[in-house]
């Protein structure tokens, strides 16, 4: 493990108890009402992590903006380990925990809680989502994009069919089996409570990707029906969504564990949101 990897690590785990009582209570977990305000201890324990993670992780990208933080963000996030599509699996049981039943995941878009052995591809299991479609950029499930954990989550057979590999949008018919989510021919809306987390996954995936390791230069832009080409819009809601759900205890602890546990890389607007609009 390099040595500045090393040094957050000690810190983030430092830290590590109070992040994981925030969990208990994060509104990316099952469909709820939002929850009180984080207290003053907990909203410290962040800064610090945050801090930290400025000094060692982030150090060569903090005070840039526009092109040079993106440039910045991904020459550091494209240092990771990878893991195989197979273990995919095994891994979403871990980021996507439900912190308040250790057998279960979570599921992004319907929020339900379902048991970790119900995974597979049949009705009333879950299966792996690709947040970043598939298809945009042609990817696959290819070790790679195809595999990176920072846009791939649980969720329900029928429900992830129903997204398929629309674009990201707002308005549409109610989805079945998904409170708060809306789809038509061309767009995905999900639930208010993880449209920050859709968002930041999607430009994570902008930036990580940029067409200098052999697979496509992912880009978000204004369209919908975007088809295999490698974009993925749409960029305002996007950012607007980023905006209207700020990262919550849920979200920051699955970016921890996907750090610690699996690829050594961070999504850099679950840590710092601000640089949504410092980019974009």
């Amino acid at each position: 493990m390099p040595r500045r990897q090393r040094s957050v690590r000690r810190v983030l785990l430092a830290l590590g108890v109070a992040t994981a009582t925030l969990a208990t209570t994060a509104a990316a977990a099952p469909v709820s009402a939002p929850s009180a305000s984080a207290p003053a201890t907990a909203i410290a324990t962040s800064a610090a992590a945050t801090a930290a993670l400025d000094d060692t992780y982030y150090q060569n990208a903090i005070g840039k903006s526009g092109t040079a933080l993106k440039s910045a963000l991904h020459t550091i996030i494209k240092n990771q380990s990878k893991v195989s599509y197979a273990q995919v699996w095994d891994a979403l049981k871990s980021t996507d925990q439900d912190p308040a039943n250790s057998s279960n995941v979570i599921l992004l878009y319907s929020g339900a809680s379902r048991a970790k052995t119900r995974n597979g591809g049949n009705t009333g299991d879950w299966n792996r989502e690709h947040v970043w479609a598939k298809s945009h950029g042609d990817f696959g499930t290819a070790t790679g994009p195809g595999t990176d954990l920072h846009h791939l989550r649980p969720e329900d057979v029928t429900v992830n069919a129903a997204r398929g590999n629309k674009d990201f949008d707002t308005g549409g018919s109610a989805v079945s089996g998904a409170p708060g989510n809306y789809t038509d021919s061309d767009s995905f809306e999900p639930r208010d409570a993880v449209k920050g987390d859709v968002a930041r996954m999607i430009l994570y995936m902008a930036v990580r990707y940029e067409g200098d390791d052999g697979w496509a230069d992912l880009e978000p832009n204004e369209k919908v029906n975007n088809g295999s080409s490698p974009a993925m819009g749409k960029l305002s809601v996007l950012k607007k969504w980023s905006a209207q759900d700020p990262p919550d205890a849920f979200e920051k602890r699955r970016n921890d564990v996907i750090y610690e546990q699996y690829q050594n890389n961070r999504n850099p607007f679950v840590d710092h949101p601000e640089w949504v609009a410092a980019i974009w």
